[in-house]
């Protein structure tokens, strides 16, 4: 049996559109599988990250807490929902907890979890704001920066000097 070039095209374009439905469902399915094993890895480490806060003396209060942050911008209000893994407390003091697993998550300095603890510190009306490394077995308080850091002892010396010489200016005066 001969077949001439047209159907030998077809036959070929079928094929080749048929080995790109495969590979684009495999895409996918893989994508939702890989996603699906993500998901349930922060499930077990919440729990295991409660276990551990629980050893450390905090009590849970809240999980998947929400909080609102109003940013604006031009002046105009923008309101954003924030979403931490826990609150917990100790103490009589309330604290964000942000669960991480795997590699570089857990570590504070990595950009996606010091935008996530920055915002968790903004959003919040919390005490501080916890790192829980569920693999290193670690449950860190994170004290974060605030606009006047740099100056902070350096301001209270100078407050603490002008107050003095405006002291003795009034005690033995003009």
């Amino acid at each position: 049996m001969e077949l001439d070039a047209r159907t030998v095209g077809m036959v070929a374009l079928g094929a080749l559109a048929l080995i790109q439905t495969a590979r684009l469902t495999w895409r996918s399915t893989a994508r939702r599988w890989s996603l699906a094993r993500m998901r349930a890895r922060a499930r077990r480490g919440e729990r295991d990250a409660e276990r551990l806060l629980a050893r450390a003396g905090y009590r849970v209060t809240q999980r998947q807490a929400r909080a609102r942050a109003t940013y604006r911008v031009d002046g105009d209000p923008r309101e954003v929902e924030v979403v931490a893994d826990l609150l917990v407390t100790r103490r009589g003091r309330t604290y964000v907890a942000e669960v991480k697993t795997g590699a570089r998550a857990p570590d504070p300095t990595h950009r996606a979890t010091r935008r996530q603890l920055l915002e968790y510190g903004h959003a919040f009306d919390a005490d501080g704001v916890l790192l829980v490394d569920v693999e290193a077995g670690r449950v860190s308080r994170v004290v974060l920066p605030t606009r006047g850091a740099a100056a902070g002892p350096w301001l209270a010396v100078a407050a603490g000097f002008a107050g003095g010489v405006f002291a003795g200016w009034l005690l033995f005066g003009a």
